[in-house]
Order: C-alpha cells, then sequence, then structure tokens
C-alpha cells in the first residue's frame, strides 16, 4: 500500500477523533464468548453433590494443597511427574508467584544462609519485552531489576550465564517460556537446557516459570517446549525451577484454578508456609473443574474452542498491520502461534507518541514501557496489543486508528 502524506494521516486521524471512539485494548482479557464456554461448569456442584471421588467434604476444611483430581490434572498441565510435585490453590497464579517471592524475602529457602529481605542486595533478571506484573512483585519488595534480552529462542542466555555466574545477589529470573507475554515467543529446547544446566554464584537462585499460555494455542500448528523440571533433575538441579500456571484464561478469569509444580523439595517448603496462612484453597472451586474438564485432555479439546473464538481476532490485527504498515519500514510485529498478545515494535522514540495519539482517538492500549522494567523501554518502541477481549469489529477499528497512529509519529520522526 502507498504512504500517505503527513497531511492524509492527519486527516484521517482527525477523522477518526471525531467519531468518539472508546475502544479498550489494554490487558488480555478472555472475550465474553470465551467465559460462556465454561458456564456448564456452574451446575456441576450442587446442594446435594459436593463430595470429591475419595468422599471428602469439600465444605470443610483440609486438602491444603487442593483435592486429588484437580491435583491429577495440574500434574499434566504444569508437566511434572507425580501429584506429590504439585499444589493445586486458589484462583491465581500471580498470588502463587507473589506469594513464592515474600516467603523467601521473609524467610529464605532451604538454601539460604538467611532470608533474602535480611540480605544487603537481592536482584532478579527480567527478560523484555516481558510480563508487566512480574516488574510489580519485584518493585513491591524492593527487588533491583536487571533487563535482559528477549530473543526468538527465550531470553539471550549468554546474557543471562554471565551475569548469574558471577554475582551472588542475582536470585532468580522471570521467564514466560511459551508464547511469551507480549512476543509469543517460547523458549528453544537449547535454551530450557541452558537454563537447568548454567552455574549460579547464588545457591538458591530459583527460574520463575509462568508457564500462563501452556496450552493457549492458536492452531494445530504449535509451539513445543522442553520440560523445564526433567532437564533440571537431568542436571542435579531440580530445585532450581517453580513452575506456575492457572485456569484464568481457560475457565473464568476470576474464578480459576492456579497451581504450582516444582520438585519435592520445594512443594513441601512451599506448603510449610502455606499451613501458616491457610486451611486449604477453595476445593468446592476444584470440584467444578475436575467434573467440568474431567482429565487434561479435557482441557486440551476445551482450549481448542477458545482457538476457534479467539483466532480470527489474531489474524485481524496481523491482516490490517500488513495491509497498513507492511513494506514501510516502519514497523515490525510477532505472528505468535498462541498466547494472547501480538508485540508491536514501532520507530526508536515513537512508542508513547503512538499510545498517546491513540488515546486521544478513544483507542486505549497498554502503557507504553510498561512491557520492561520501571515501566522504561530505553529504545520506546514496543507496544503490546491484546486482541482476545473486544469484538471483531472494534478490534478492526482499532487496529486502523493504531495503523494511523504509527504512521503519523513515524512521519514527525523524519
Amino acid at each position: 500500500m502507498a504512504s500517505l502524506t503527513k497531511k492524509e494521516l492527519q486527516k484521517k486521524y482527525q477523522d477518526y477523533k471525531a467519531q468518539g471512539l472508546a475502544l479498550d485494548m489494554t490487558r488480555g482479557k478472555p472475550g465474553t464468548e470465551q467465559l460462556d464456554l465454561s458456564l456448564p461448569m456452574m451446575d456441576l456442584v450442587t446442594s446435594k453433590d459436593y463430595k470429591t471421588l475419595a468422599g471428602a467434604d469439600t465444605r470443610n476444611y483440609g486438602g491444603l494443597d487442593g483435592i486429588p483430581e484437580m491435583k491429577e490434572i495440574f500434574k499434566d498441565f504444569l508437566e511434572v511427574s507425580s501429584t506429590d510435585e504439585v499444589i493445586a490453590a486458589g484462583n491465581s497464579s500471580l498470588t502463587l508467584m507473589h506469594d513464592t517471592i515474600a516467603r523467601a524475602m521473609s524467610h529464605g529457602f532451604p538454601e539460604s544462609k538467611k532470608p533474602w529481605g535480611q540480605q544487603d542486595k537481592i536482584k532478579f533478571l527480567c527478560p523484555s519485552p516481558g510480563y508487566d506484573r512480574h516488574y510489580s512483585v519485584c518493585e513491591h519488595f524492593g527487588i533491583e531489576m536487571i533487563t535482559v534480552p528477549m530473543t526468538e529462542k527465550g531470553p539471550d542466555m549468554d546474557v543471562v550465564e554471565e551475569l548469574v555466574a558471577e554475582d551472588k545477589s542475582i536470585k532468580g529470573i522471570w521467564v514466560v517460556p511459551k508464547y511469551s507475554n507480549p512476543t509469543g515467543y517460547t523458549c528453544s529446547k537449547k535454551t530450557v537446557k541452558r537454563l537447568a544446566k548454567m552455574k549460579t554464584a547464588a545457591k538458591d537462585f530459583r527460574i520463575m516459570w509462568d508457564n500462563a499460555y501452556t496450552v493457549h494455542h492458536l492452531s494445530s500448528d504449535q509451539d513445543q517446549l522442553e520440560n523445564i523440571l526433567e532437564a533440571c533433575k537431568a542436571e542435579g538441579t531440580e530445585n532450581r525451577v517453580l513452575i506456575y500456571g492457572s485456569f484464568s484464561k481457560i475457565s473464568f478469569a476470576g474464578a480459576g484454578v492456579a497451581g504450582m509444580g516444582a520438585s519435592v523439595d520445594n512443594i513441601n517448603w512451599m506448603k510449610g508456609h502455606l499451613s501458616m496462612a491457610t486451611i486449604g484453597p477453595d476445593k468446592i472451586n476444584q470440584l467444578r473443574h475436575t467434573r467440568f474438564f474431567k482429565d487434561f485432555k479435557g482441557v486440551q479439546k476445551h482450549m481448542k474452542k477458545h482457538a476457534k473464538i479467539i483466532a480470527p481476532k489474531f489474524d485481524a490485527v496481523i491482516e490490517i498491520l500488513e495491509k497498513e504498515l507492511g513494506g514501510k519500514g516502519i514497523a515490525t510485529w510477532t505472528v505468535p502461534k498462541g498466547g494472547y498478545f501480538i508485540s508491536l515494535d514501532v520507530p526508536k522514540g515513537c512508542a508513547k507518541e503512538v499510545v498517546k495519539l491513540a488515546a486521544e482517538a478513544g483507542v486505549k492500549l497498554t502503557a507504553a514501557g510498561a512491557t520492561f522494567p520501571y515501566k522504561n523501554d530505553p529504545k520506546d518502541k514496543n507496544i503490546r496489543i491484546a486482541p482476545t477481549l473486544p469484538s471483531m469489529g472494534e478490534i478492526k477499528l482499532a487496529m486502523r486508528v493504531l495503523t494511523v497512529c504509527v504512521q503519523l509519529a513515524a512521519a514527525s520522526k523524519k
């Protein structure tokens, strides 16, 4: 498509602005159609039928690490070898991750000489662009963040290996290993092996493996992810990795079930802390989920229904980016095989301006810089696109506005 003049772009922009739009593409929420898929779950636990397969009363206390049938699903979901390596918890994997860091700060891990919070400085590696809520957890606890480039094969392992080998204050790394937020990249087999094998100066180093999108494929053409816990076991580093996942974007975003997978040592460490904080999770909700999905194959079958809803939305975003920005040398974007986001890179120094222009035209986007630690994108170029929540019509309109804003910002930079 031929490039428009700056005057023509300004005319299109003003036309959009005059429409009084109110479109929101800020967060990766499931759309209403996706949430509707799980509605039958609401009827599967009744006032007369609320016991687990083993006959346990889900209304009462107990079951600190979840009901057995939920743990069985998470065993396959998180790809661990035994239900002894699983905790099935409440509705949020973010809560589990936050609480893991909180307990490391207050008490340390078994290998820690003293709690992290009593050490001079704690640092975390943050592959970027990445997930803003991981960074918020670090900021909340005063953990210094070190930006590491995110590549198509995962974190830049040359950088990671060099840093962790020489600095014992680096205690961990955040990784969204499959269909990462926002790029949609998946860690390669080699990256997983290097993470498991690398030498770390900190004996209590942890990989926070947030496998949020492990079953969120867009089609039958799927990325494959190496099993991180098995890779660590092979290297004798099985206590290094903590795996997280949830049903938040599978069943109900506000009432899913979260799980943690790890070595038995790490699970026992976590359960010891959980026993001080709770008598058990929401077992009634876990029972709903297990009756609805039955097993992990049921989860996989359910996710094909999600893909039919959201894949066309991703296709629409890519199609408009190609049509409006393709071949103009002013933007690049990812074409993920799964997950919830598309990562858009605009000319250096333009991301904030693009987001500002879009907002003024009635299209809300994730804040520029949010995909980097301290909300500071050093090149001011990355924008996260979240296609799942809006309707198809809203997506197409929002993307047309966005592409005009990108062109306007790029023209102003020349």
